[in-house]
Protein backbone atom coordinates (compact mmCIF):
# COMPACT_ATOMS: atom_id res chain seq x y z
CA UNK A 1 0.00 0.00 0.00
CA UNK A 2 2.86 2.13 1.25
CA UNK A 3 4.51 1.26 -2.12
CA UNK A 4 1.25 2.09 -4.59
CA UNK A 5 0.85 5.87 -2.33
CA UNK A 6 4.72 6.69 -3.23
CA UNK A 7 4.16 6.22 -6.61
CA UNK A 8 0.41 8.04 -6.79
CA UNK A 9 2.32 11.08 -5.04
CA UNK A 10 5.19 11.26 -7.50
CA UNK A 11 2.71 10.89 -10.45
CA UNK A 12 0.87 14.01 -8.91
CA UNK A 13 3.86 15.81 -8.70
CA UNK A 14 5.35 14.96 -12.04
CA UNK A 15 2.03 16.00 -13.59
CA UNK A 16 2.36 19.39 -12.06
CA UNK A 17 6.27 19.90 -13.15
CA UNK A 18 5.51 18.59 -16.57
CA UNK A 19 4.42 21.71 -17.85
CA UNK A 20 8.00 23.11 -17.38
CA UNK A 21 8.63 20.53 -20.07
CA UNK A 22 6.25 20.68 -22.95
CA UNK A 23 7.30 24.03 -25.40
CA UNK A 24 10.32 21.49 -26.01
CA UNK A 25 9.96 19.92 -28.92
CA UNK A 26 12.77 19.08 -31.00
CA UNK A 27 13.49 15.40 -31.75
CA UNK A 28 16.66 15.55 -33.59
CA UNK A 29 18.61 13.56 -31.11
CA UNK A 30 20.78 16.22 -29.34
CA UNK A 31 20.79 16.84 -25.50
CA UNK A 32 19.98 20.40 -24.95
CA UNK A 33 19.09 21.59 -21.68
CA UNK A 34 16.14 23.92 -20.33
CA UNK A 35 16.84 25.62 -17.05
CA UNK A 36 18.14 22.92 -14.38
CA UNK A 37 17.05 19.75 -16.67
CA UNK A 38 18.77 18.05 -19.57
CA UNK A 39 15.94 17.69 -22.07
CA UNK A 40 15.84 14.59 -25.43
CA UNK A 41 13.56 15.27 -28.04
CA UNK A 42 11.03 17.06 -25.32
CA UNK A 43 11.64 14.88 -22.08
CA UNK A 44 14.05 15.13 -19.48
CA UNK A 45 16.47 13.53 -19.79
CA UNK A 46 18.78 11.82 -17.07
CA UNK A 47 21.99 9.82 -17.18
CA UNK A 48 22.90 7.08 -15.65
CA UNK A 49 26.89 6.37 -16.62
CA UNK A 50 30.16 5.23 -16.60
CA UNK A 51 33.86 6.73 -17.73
CA UNK A 52 36.11 4.33 -19.89
CA UNK A 53 38.88 6.86 -20.67
CA UNK A 54 40.63 3.90 -22.86
CA UNK A 55 37.96 3.46 -25.51
CA UNK A 56 39.53 4.99 -28.27
CA UNK A 57 43.03 3.59 -27.15
CA UNK A 58 41.46 0.02 -27.76
CA UNK A 59 39.91 0.75 -30.62
CA UNK A 60 42.34 2.22 -32.67
CA UNK A 61 43.81 -1.23 -32.76
CA UNK A 62 41.01 -2.93 -34.95
CA UNK A 63 41.76 -6.17 -33.66
CA UNK A 64 41.07 -4.95 -29.76
CA UNK A 65 37.91 -3.04 -31.05
CA UNK A 66 35.79 -6.14 -29.46
CA UNK A 67 36.69 -5.05 -26.12
CA UNK A 68 35.33 -1.49 -26.78
CA UNK A 69 31.91 -3.36 -28.42
CA UNK A 70 31.67 -5.74 -25.63
CA UNK A 71 31.68 -2.64 -23.45
CA UNK A 72 28.63 -0.88 -24.82
CA UNK A 73 27.04 -4.20 -25.09
CA UNK A 74 27.55 -4.77 -21.28
CA UNK A 75 26.64 -1.20 -20.51
CA UNK A 76 23.48 -0.79 -22.34
CA UNK A 77 22.20 -3.92 -20.83
CA UNK A 78 22.87 -2.79 -17.29
CA UNK A 79 20.62 0.21 -18.91
CA UNK A 80 23.91 2.93 -19.05
CA UNK A 81 23.14 6.07 -21.29
CA UNK A 82 26.22 8.10 -21.12
CA UNK A 83 29.97 6.92 -21.62
CA UNK A 84 32.57 9.72 -20.78
CA UNK A 85 35.90 9.47 -22.57
CA UNK A 86 38.98 11.16 -23.99
CA UNK A 87 39.25 12.54 -27.42
CA UNK A 88 42.83 13.38 -26.47
CA UNK A 89 46.02 11.52 -26.30
CA UNK A 90 48.75 14.13 -26.91
CA UNK A 91 52.59 13.07 -27.41
CA UNK A 92 54.14 9.77 -25.95
CA UNK A 93 52.86 6.22 -27.06
CA UNK A 94 50.57 6.40 -29.85
CA UNK A 95 49.49 9.59 -29.53
CA UNK A 96 46.38 10.88 -31.23
CA UNK A 97 48.14 14.08 -31.47
CA UNK A 98 52.40 13.49 -31.88
CA UNK A 99 52.93 17.55 -32.81
CA UNK A 100 50.73 20.63 -32.55
CA UNK A 101 48.34 19.94 -35.33
CA UNK A 102 49.57 16.87 -36.76
CA UNK A 103 47.52 14.13 -36.08
CA UNK A 104 47.33 9.79 -36.03
CA UNK A 105 45.26 8.65 -38.79
CA UNK A 106 44.87 5.58 -37.14
CA UNK A 107 44.25 6.87 -33.39
CA UNK A 108 41.59 9.56 -35.45
CA UNK A 109 39.63 6.22 -36.52
CA UNK A 110 39.46 4.17 -33.29
CA UNK A 111 38.10 7.50 -31.79
CA UNK A 112 35.38 7.37 -35.12
CA UNK A 113 34.47 3.61 -33.95
CA UNK A 114 33.61 4.57 -30.46
CA UNK A 115 31.32 7.05 -31.57
CA UNK A 116 29.85 4.26 -34.10
CA UNK A 117 29.66 1.53 -31.41
CA UNK A 118 28.01 4.17 -29.18
CA UNK A 119 25.31 5.39 -31.41
CA UNK A 120 24.99 1.69 -32.21
CA UNK A 121 23.96 0.85 -28.67
CA UNK A 122 22.05 4.22 -27.54
CA UNK A 123 24.48 5.78 -25.55
CA UNK A 124 25.70 9.17 -25.76
CA UNK A 125 29.43 10.62 -25.71
CA UNK A 126 31.14 13.13 -23.18
CA UNK A 127 34.24 13.50 -24.73
CA UNK A 128 36.96 15.18 -23.30
CA UNK A 129 39.70 17.57 -25.01
CA UNK A 130 42.56 17.73 -23.03
CA UNK A 131 43.96 16.59 -19.47
CA UNK A 132 45.31 18.44 -16.33
CA UNK A 133 47.93 15.04 -15.75
CA UNK A 134 50.73 13.58 -17.72
CA UNK A 135 48.88 10.64 -19.01
CA UNK A 136 48.01 10.80 -22.58
CA UNK A 137 50.19 13.88 -22.76
CA UNK A 138 48.79 16.60 -20.96
CA UNK A 139 48.94 20.32 -20.13
CA UNK A 140 52.23 19.58 -19.67
CA UNK A 141 52.89 17.99 -23.34
CA UNK A 142 51.37 21.36 -24.65
CA UNK A 143 53.68 23.60 -22.82
CA UNK A 144 56.88 21.47 -23.64
CA UNK A 145 55.47 21.80 -27.29
CA UNK A 146 55.98 25.52 -27.25
CA UNK A 147 59.14 25.41 -25.23
CA UNK A 148 60.75 23.81 -28.31
CA UNK A 149 59.18 26.18 -30.15
CA UNK A 150 61.01 28.90 -28.17
CA UNK A 151 58.55 29.95 -25.51
CA UNK A 152 59.93 30.61 -22.28
CA UNK A 153 57.56 28.96 -20.02
CA UNK A 154 58.32 28.43 -16.39
CA UNK A 155 55.07 26.05 -15.30
CA UNK A 156 53.12 23.45 -16.57
CA UNK A 157 50.36 25.59 -15.50
CA UNK A 158 51.34 28.25 -18.32
CA UNK A 159 48.81 25.73 -20.58
CA UNK A 160 46.23 28.31 -19.44
CA UNK A 161 48.09 31.28 -19.79
CA UNK A 162 50.39 31.27 -22.87
CA UNK A 163 49.01 32.36 -26.27
CA UNK A 164 51.28 29.84 -28.28
CA UNK A 165 50.20 27.28 -25.99
CA UNK A 166 46.37 28.16 -26.07
CA UNK A 167 46.85 28.93 -30.02
CA UNK A 168 47.70 24.71 -30.10
CA UNK A 169 44.93 23.92 -28.02
CA UNK A 170 42.10 25.70 -29.89
CA UNK A 171 43.65 23.91 -33.10
CA UNK A 172 42.95 20.70 -31.35
CA UNK A 173 39.37 21.87 -30.30
CA UNK A 174 38.93 23.16 -33.93
CA UNK A 175 40.50 19.73 -35.33
CA UNK A 176 38.22 17.41 -33.65
CA UNK A 177 34.77 19.26 -33.70
CA UNK A 178 35.29 19.17 -37.49
CA UNK A 179 36.33 15.64 -37.68
CA UNK A 180 35.08 13.63 -40.23
CA UNK A 181 33.36 9.69 -39.23
CA UNK A 182 34.90 7.59 -41.65
CA UNK A 183 32.38 4.85 -40.06
CA UNK A 184 28.72 7.36 -39.81
CA UNK A 185 29.73 9.78 -42.26
CA UNK A 186 28.81 12.50 -40.03
CA UNK A 187 31.21 15.69 -38.79
CA UNK A 188 31.53 15.59 -34.92
CA UNK A 189 29.86 18.42 -34.33
CA UNK A 190 26.30 17.49 -35.97
CA UNK A 191 26.18 13.99 -34.55
CA UNK A 192 23.83 13.89 -31.44
CA UNK A 193 25.73 10.57 -30.24
CA UNK A 194 27.99 13.57 -28.84
CA UNK A 195 26.33 14.80 -25.53
CA UNK A 196 28.83 17.30 -24.42
CA UNK A 197 32.08 18.84 -24.58
CA UNK A 198 34.45 19.21 -21.83
CA UNK A 199 37.63 21.44 -22.21
CA UNK A 200 39.83 19.35 -19.73
CA UNK A 201 39.43 16.59 -17.27
CA UNK A 202 40.08 18.40 -14.19
CA UNK A 203 41.59 21.31 -14.50
CA UNK A 204 44.35 23.01 -12.03
CA UNK A 205 45.84 26.24 -12.18
CA UNK A 206 48.04 25.70 -8.55
CA UNK A 207 50.55 28.63 -9.36
CA UNK A 208 46.92 31.02 -8.71
CA UNK A 209 44.80 29.72 -5.85
CA UNK A 210 42.59 33.09 -7.03
CA UNK A 211 40.54 31.31 -9.63
CA UNK A 212 41.35 34.15 -12.34
CA UNK A 213 43.70 32.17 -14.24
CA UNK A 214 41.09 29.36 -15.08
CA UNK A 215 38.04 31.54 -14.65
CA UNK A 216 39.77 33.67 -18.03
CA UNK A 217 40.89 30.35 -19.94
CA UNK A 218 37.19 28.61 -19.48
CA UNK A 219 36.29 32.03 -20.63
CA UNK A 220 37.85 32.00 -23.69
CA UNK A 221 37.68 28.36 -24.56
CA UNK A 222 34.18 28.39 -24.15
CA UNK A 223 33.63 31.23 -26.52
CA UNK A 224 35.80 29.26 -28.83
CA UNK A 225 34.23 25.92 -28.89
CA UNK A 226 30.62 27.63 -29.27
CA UNK A 227 31.42 29.65 -32.49
CA UNK A 228 31.98 26.15 -33.95
CA UNK A 229 29.48 24.29 -32.67
CA UNK A 230 26.41 25.23 -31.06
CA UNK A 231 24.48 21.93 -31.35
CA UNK A 232 26.45 20.63 -28.28
CA UNK A 233 26.90 20.76 -24.59
CA UNK A 234 30.00 21.93 -23.15
CA UNK A 235 30.92 21.57 -19.70
CA UNK A 236 34.21 22.57 -17.73
CA UNK A 237 35.57 19.35 -16.56
CA UNK A 238 35.21 20.48 -12.67
CA UNK A 239 35.99 18.57 -9.69
CA UNK A 240 33.98 20.47 -7.46
CA UNK A 241 35.76 22.62 -5.30
CA UNK A 242 34.25 25.85 -3.86
CA UNK A 243 36.70 29.13 -4.63
CA UNK A 244 36.79 32.90 -3.90
CA UNK A 245 32.59 33.20 -4.71
CA UNK A 246 31.08 31.26 -2.09
CA UNK A 247 33.76 31.37 1.16
CA UNK A 248 31.30 30.00 3.76
CA UNK A 249 31.01 27.05 0.81
CA UNK A 250 35.02 26.40 0.56
CA UNK A 251 34.90 24.75 4.15
CA UNK A 252 33.06 22.00 2.51
CA UNK A 253 36.81 21.60 0.29
CA UNK A 254 38.95 18.70 1.07
CA UNK A 255 42.07 20.44 2.63
CA UNK A 256 43.90 21.29 -0.87
CA UNK A 257 43.25 24.41 -3.16
CA UNK A 258 43.72 24.16 -6.74
CA UNK A 259 42.64 27.22 -8.23
CA UNK A 260 38.87 26.23 -9.59
CA UNK A 261 35.71 27.88 -8.51
CA UNK A 262 32.72 25.61 -8.77
CA UNK A 263 30.15 28.98 -8.84
CA UNK A 264 31.79 31.21 -11.14
CA UNK A 265 33.27 28.19 -13.41
CA UNK A 266 30.12 27.55 -13.87
CA UNK A 267 28.70 30.65 -14.58
CA UNK A 268 30.46 31.24 -17.96
CA UNK A 269 28.18 32.05 -20.73
CA UNK A 270 28.38 28.91 -22.91
CA UNK A 271 29.11 26.64 -20.32
CA UNK A 272 25.97 24.26 -20.45
CA UNK A 273 25.65 22.65 -16.92
CA UNK A 274 27.68 22.20 -13.71
CA UNK A 275 29.88 18.84 -12.84
CA UNK A 276 31.48 17.55 -10.05
CA UNK A 277 33.64 14.28 -8.71
CA UNK A 278 33.77 12.46 -5.44
CA UNK A 279 36.32 10.60 -4.30
CA UNK A 280 36.08 10.85 -0.16
CA UNK A 281 38.52 7.73 -0.26
CA UNK A 282 41.35 10.12 -1.85
CA UNK A 283 40.13 13.79 -0.68
CA UNK A 284 39.73 12.77 3.13
CA UNK A 285 42.15 9.90 3.81
CA UNK A 286 43.09 8.61 6.64
CA UNK A 287 39.08 8.88 7.55
CA UNK A 288 37.05 5.80 8.21
CA UNK A 289 33.96 4.91 5.93
CA UNK A 290 31.84 6.30 8.51
CA UNK A 291 33.88 10.18 8.06
CA UNK A 292 33.86 9.25 4.01
CA UNK A 293 30.36 9.07 3.77
CA UNK A 294 29.84 12.19 5.97
CA UNK A 295 31.55 14.07 3.47
CA UNK A 296 30.11 12.54 0.57
CA UNK A 297 26.72 13.73 1.33
CA UNK A 298 26.91 17.14 2.34
CA UNK A 299 29.16 17.21 -0.89
CA UNK A 300 26.15 16.37 -3.01
CA UNK A 301 23.48 18.11 -1.13
CA UNK A 302 25.74 21.29 -1.54
CA UNK A 303 26.25 20.74 -5.62
CA UNK A 304 22.42 19.86 -6.36
CA UNK A 305 21.59 22.85 -4.01
CA UNK A 306 23.92 25.11 -6.07
CA UNK A 307 23.37 24.19 -9.05
CA UNK A 308 19.67 24.65 -8.46
CA UNK A 309 19.12 27.51 -6.56
CA UNK A 310 22.45 29.37 -7.78
CA UNK A 311 23.90 28.06 -10.85
CA UNK A 312 20.16 26.95 -12.09
CA UNK A 313 21.43 24.75 -14.66
CA UNK A 314 21.86 21.13 -14.59
CA UNK A 315 24.32 19.15 -12.27
CA UNK A 316 26.10 15.69 -13.83
CA UNK A 317 28.15 13.75 -11.12
CA UNK A 318 31.12 13.13 -13.73
CA UNK A 319 33.41 10.92 -11.46
CA UNK A 320 32.57 8.90 -8.10
CA UNK A 321 33.83 5.81 -6.68
CA UNK A 322 36.08 3.79 -3.93
CA UNK A 323 38.96 1.88 -4.97
CA UNK A 324 39.32 -2.13 -3.72
CA UNK A 325 43.21 -0.74 -2.69
CA UNK A 326 41.93 1.68 -0.11
CA UNK A 327 42.94 -0.17 3.76
CA UNK A 328 39.75 -2.57 4.70
CA UNK A 329 38.61 -2.68 1.32
CA UNK A 330 34.90 -4.83 0.86
CA UNK A 331 32.64 -4.66 -1.63
CA UNK A 332 29.96 -3.71 0.69
CA UNK A 333 31.62 -0.90 1.14
CA UNK A 334 32.12 0.41 -2.30
CA UNK A 335 28.08 -0.27 -2.95
CA UNK A 336 27.63 1.46 0.51
CA UNK A 337 29.05 4.69 -1.74
CA UNK A 338 27.70 3.76 -5.04
CA UNK A 339 24.42 3.59 -3.18
CA UNK A 340 24.73 7.54 -1.56
CA UNK A 341 25.36 9.22 -4.89
CA UNK A 342 22.81 6.93 -6.58
CA UNK A 343 20.06 7.88 -4.21
CA UNK A 344 20.87 11.47 -4.11
CA UNK A 345 20.40 12.01 -7.50
CA UNK A 346 17.20 10.11 -7.82
CA UNK A 347 16.11 11.59 -4.75
CA UNK A 348 16.41 14.91 -6.68
CA UNK A 349 15.53 13.67 -10.34
CA UNK A 350 11.87 12.64 -8.83
CA UNK A 351 11.28 15.94 -7.35
CA UNK A 352 12.11 18.14 -10.66
CA UNK A 353 15.62 19.07 -9.45
CA UNK A 354 19.04 19.68 -10.99
CA UNK A 355 20.63 16.37 -10.12
CA UNK A 356 20.81 14.98 -13.87
CA UNK A 357 22.65 11.89 -13.02
CA UNK A 358 25.91 10.52 -12.36
CA UNK A 359 29.11 8.95 -14.06
CA UNK A 360 31.11 5.98 -12.21
CA UNK A 361 34.63 5.54 -12.76
CA UNK A 362 35.48 3.24 -14.31
CA UNK A 363 34.18 0.43 -16.84
CA UNK A 364 36.02 -2.16 -18.26
CA UNK A 365 35.88 -5.17 -20.29
CA UNK A 366 36.84 -8.64 -19.43
CA UNK A 367 40.72 -9.40 -19.96
CA UNK A 368 41.86 -5.62 -19.19
CA UNK A 369 42.77 -6.49 -15.63
CA UNK A 370 46.31 -4.70 -16.56
CA UNK A 371 44.27 -1.00 -17.11
CA UNK A 372 42.43 -1.77 -13.28
CA UNK A 373 43.55 1.13 -10.75
CA UNK A 374 41.70 -0.01 -8.06
CA UNK A 375 37.88 2.06 -8.98
CA UNK A 376 37.25 -0.67 -12.00
CA UNK A 377 34.10 -2.38 -12.47
CA UNK A 378 33.57 -5.40 -14.48
CA UNK A 379 29.63 -6.24 -14.59
CA UNK A 380 30.22 -9.26 -15.06
CA UNK A 381 32.67 -10.08 -11.98
CA UNK A 382 30.82 -7.37 -9.58
CA UNK A 383 27.10 -8.86 -9.35
CA UNK A 384 26.33 -6.54 -6.23
CA UNK A 385 27.52 -3.50 -7.55
CA UNK A 386 26.13 -4.13 -11.28
CA UNK A 387 22.73 -5.05 -9.99
CA UNK A 388 23.07 -1.54 -8.07
CA UNK A 389 24.02 0.03 -11.80
CA UNK A 390 21.18 -1.15 -13.13
CA UNK A 391 18.44 -0.25 -10.15
CA UNK A 392 19.39 2.98 -10.52
CA UNK A 393 18.92 2.62 -14.48
CA UNK A 394 15.61 1.37 -14.21
CA UNK A 395 14.94 3.91 -11.68
CA UNK A 396 15.56 6.85 -13.66
CA UNK A 397 14.12 5.09 -17.28
CA UNK A 398 10.33 5.58 -14.60
CA UNK A 399 10.78 9.23 -14.14
CA UNK A 400 11.56 9.65 -17.86
CA UNK A 401 8.39 7.20 -18.85
CA UNK A 402 6.39 9.25 -16.58
CA UNK A 403 7.34 12.84 -17.82
CA UNK A 404 6.77 11.29 -21.36
CA UNK A 405 2.88 9.91 -20.74
CA UNK A 406 2.47 13.65 -18.82
CA UNK A 407 3.70 15.46 -21.93
CA UNK A 408 1.11 12.77 -24.06
CA UNK A 409 -1.36 13.93 -22.53
CA UNK A 410 -0.80 18.00 -22.25
CA UNK A 411 -0.90 17.68 -26.19
CA UNK A 412 -3.77 15.50 -26.12
CA UNK A 413 -5.52 18.33 -23.86
CA UNK A 414 -4.30 21.35 -25.67
CA UNK A 415 -5.61 19.26 -29.21
CA UNK A 416 -8.62 18.60 -27.64
CA UNK A 417 -9.12 22.18 -26.75
CA UNK A 418 -7.43 23.30 -30.34
CA UNK A 419 -10.08 21.44 -31.75
CA UNK A 420 -13.21 22.62 -29.96
CA UNK A 421 -12.49 26.15 -30.12
CA UNK A 422 -11.99 25.28 -34.43
CA UNK A 423 -15.88 23.44 -33.62
CA UNK A 424 -17.06 26.68 -31.84
CA UNK A 425 -15.51 28.94 -34.42
CA UNK A 426 -17.06 26.91 -37.34
CA UNK A 427 -20.48 27.27 -35.55
CA UNK A 428 -20.62 30.68 -34.82
CA UNK A 429 -24.10 32.30 -35.37
CA UNK A 430 -25.41 29.48 -36.72
CA UNK A 431 -28.57 27.91 -35.06
CA UNK A 432 -28.34 24.38 -33.69
CA UNK A 433 -31.27 21.55 -32.93
CA UNK A 434 -34.97 23.64 -33.29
Amino acid sequence: MKKHLASALLLIFLLQKVCLFVQVEAGDGFIRTRGIHFMLNGDPFYANGFNAYWLMYFASDPSQRSKVSAAFREASSHGLTVARTWAFSDGGYRPLQYAPGSYNEDMFKGLDFVISEARRYGIKLVLSLANNYESFGGKKQYVNWARSHGQYLNSDDDFFRNSVVKGYYKNHIRTVLNRYNKFTGVVYKNDPTIMAWELMNEPRCTSDTSGRTIQAWATEMASYVKSIDRNHLLEVGLEGFYGQTTPQRRTLNPSFDIGTDFIANNRIPGIDFATAHAYPDQWITNSNDQAQLSFLNNWLDSHIQDSQYILRKPLLITEFGKSSKDSGFSSYQRDLLYNTVYYKIYSSAKRGGAAGGGLFWQLLSEGMNSFGDGYEIILSQNPSTANLIAQQSHKLYQIRKIFARMRNIQRWKRAKAARRGDWTDRNKGRRIGN
